[in-house]
């Protein structure tokens, strides 16, 4: 039954302006509503249903991630728009920040105006030919 529904990502958030201002301008998702519950934000279809959490403390892992075909051009999208790509120790790609696993998938990462973080990957088959 749930596999055929559509998935909500939920994230917590201090500010709703900011964290709109980050989401629709710089990650281009588009913007749904805003009510007394949540920031409703949409992207790729799939709704993200933003939280107002005063005290909140961000989790250390990822939240939110998106399959890409072409993490390099993504990263680099997203870096021109003035989103700070982390760089991780481990990632090879110091630029970008961008890791290659051992079997070949591609990850970055980036935080939210609240320390949320993001992520960004290509796997083996859905790299560019």
């Amino acid at each position: 039954m749930l596999a055929s529904g559509k998935m909500v990502g939920f994230v917590p958030s201090t500010d709703y302006d900011r964290t709109r201002a980050f989401y629709e301008g710089k990650l281009g998702f588009d913007f749904v509503s805003l009510d007394q519950f949540a920031l409703v934000m949409s992207a790729g279809g799939q709704k993200i249903r933003i939280a107002k959490a005063p005290n909140f403390t961000p989790l250390q892992g990822t939240v939110l991630g998106w399959e890409v075909k072409d993490i390099q051009a993504v990263a680099t999208w997203l870096r021109d728009r003035g989103v700070t790509l982390e760089k991780y120790p481990f990632a090879q790609d110091r630029e970008l920040g961008i890791w290659t696993t051992p079997s070949g998938d591609k990850v970055a990462w980036f935080k939210d105006p609240d320390g949320n973080i993001l992520s960004i990957a290509q796997h083996p088959e859905s790299a560019p030919k």
